[in-house]
């Protein structure tokens, strides 16, 4: 076939070239993510691994932290003292041995022997209104007697709260692991109601935690799938500084937010660029870098010709902008030079963003970044703010897993309940004071203010106001 004469006819044959180029290099990568799906190993792998990979754990080097090791005990808390024979004869050549001066090693043990405690309650009666009061010990967790006057301890209750609520373990996994390794007994129908017995006695202090992050200076909301019976829903975390909010909600709108905040929040929110959290008119938004970084550089690999040079100067600015935060933090940078720096590089990445592009997906990265140009370098404004969401990504993680190992609730009931799913999800961030331990909570009556009282920076925020119990004969998870 001759070739045509046409000057546009020459443009669109090489731009009909160009396209069949494209569509088979996508065709591709689409048969390659087909196949992927399709094999049940490693469902969390991210392409062929590194030809030469960095040694596992810490680097040498000035990042390497400080060296240290575990120290033996005090003399105090040794329980046992054990004496290792000596062989009685040499493993390596079998010539004899002659005893030298000893050394020591030093282990940690679980106890595997469960505790059986009797508790003698006596029973008072009132002289004014006749009404029975039964007595009450502090390792109590229940007050029933009679037929279910066998209930486990709060270490017990606190062990089964951590496995099902953190360690994603369902009901009967639970009860296997406490059968196994201390020989307690527990029927998965037992383990479900003693998660939520001990999600009920957070209820005096479940506010606590929206106050705490609805005052924060910073907040980072961030928010991941979830199912309820098998509809789809939402689970959010607005992390901050002392304590994380976590929501279960039908919906992922900006609602979930404007509950625990306020709509008159103003302070600063680090999100990943959902246009929801534009609602908050008076708090001063800090985009997510990480998140644009990662949208440059797929369209940096995506990119053909000239259309590579777009997100590869995106990812240079914002990389810069990253740098010039380091650079102030080490006190190589002035606090005028940061003023100086960071406008010029708001102008360069206004200068890069603002002529239409002739790409569809660069102006579509592109419109967002110039809608946001100010929201950008909020972290060069204010130092010591972080410049990428990674705080709620690392709360939001524990339940991501829980979803794909359990699959979410069966019942609106089971999450909506105070603390029935995100018990085990709250946040212990008590910042230089001592973290409440799960037994002691366990423990706590919800008449009991003392058991509590320590629960300041820890609890968690219901989705719905009334929760119902769940049906008779239903276990929910």
């Amino acid at each position: 076939m001759a070739e045509p004469t046409c000057p546009n006819c020459l443009v669109l044959q090489r731009r009909v070239a160009e396209l069949e180029a494209h569509v088979e290099r996508l065709t591709r990568l689409l048969e390659q993510q087909q196949r992927a799906g399709k094999r049940q190993a490693a469902p969390f792998a991210k392409g062929p691994p590194q030809p030469e990979p960095n040694k596992p754990g810490r680097q040498p080097g000035a990042d390497y932290g400080t060296k240290a090791q575990r120290p033996p005990p005090r003399p105090e808390p040794i329980d046992e003292v054990h004496q290792a024979p000596l062989p009685e004869a040499c493993p390596a050549c079998g010539g004899p041995i002659d005893e030298t001066p000893s050394d020591h090693q030093y282990q940690v043990e679980i106890p595997r022997k469960p505790i059986y405690r009797q508790c003698n309650v006596p029973i008072g009666q009132c002289r004014a209104c006749r009404r029975r009061v039964p007595a009450r010990h502090p390792l109590q967790t229940s007050d029933a007697r009679g037929a279910a006057a066998s209930p486990r301890g709060p270490d017990a209750q606190a062990a089964v709260v951590q496995l099902n609520k953190q360690a994603g373990l369902s009901h009967g996994q639970v009860s296997r692991c406490l059968d196994r390794l201390f020989g307690i007994t527990l029927t998965p129908g037992g383990s479900t109601p003693t998660v939520l017995r001990a999600a009920r006695r957070w209820e005096p202090g479940y506010a606590t935690i929206g106050q705490s992050v609805a005052a924060a200076d910073w907040v980072v909301p961030d928010e991941t799938g979830w199912h309820v019976g098998g509809h789809n829903a939402w689970r959010h975390a607005l992390v901050g500084p002392e304590a994380t909010a976590y929501v279960i909600d039908p919906t992922r709108s900006g609602a979930v937010a404007e509950r625990i905040l306020g709509a008159a929040y103003d302070g600063t929110l680090i999100h990943d660029g959902w246009s929801v959290y534009d609602h908050f008119e008076q708090a001063r938004p800090q985009q997510c870098l990480h998140h644009l970084l990662g949208r440059c550089h797929d369209l940096e690999e995506a990119a053909t010709r000239g259309g590579v040079r777009f997100p590869r100067r995106g990812k240079e600015l914002l990389l810069a902008g990253l740098d010039l935060r380091d650079r102030h933090a080490a006190g190589q940078v002035s606090d005028h030079g940061l003023a100086v720096a960071r406008g010029r590089l708001a102008n360069a990445l206004a200068g890069a963003v603002f002529p239409p592009k002739s790409n569809e997906a660069n102006e579509r990265l592109a419109q967002p970044l110039w809608d946001h140009r100010e929201d950008l370098f909020t972290f060069l404004h204010l130092p010591g703010l972080e410049a990428t969401s990674w705080r709620a990504e690392l709360a939001i993680r524990c339940g991501v897993i829980l979803h794909k190992v359990g699959g979410g609730n069966r019942t609106w009931g089971g999450c909506s309940r105070p603390g029935g799913t995100d018990v085990g999800m709250a946040d212990l961030r008590a910042a230089g004071s001592q973290r409440p331990g799960l037994p002691e909570w366990t423990a706590a009556r919800p008449r009991d203010s003392a058991g509590l009282a320590a629960v300041t920076n820890v609890s968690w925020f219901p989705c719905r106001s009334r929760p119902q119990p769940p049906p008779p004969g239903v276990t929910m998870r």
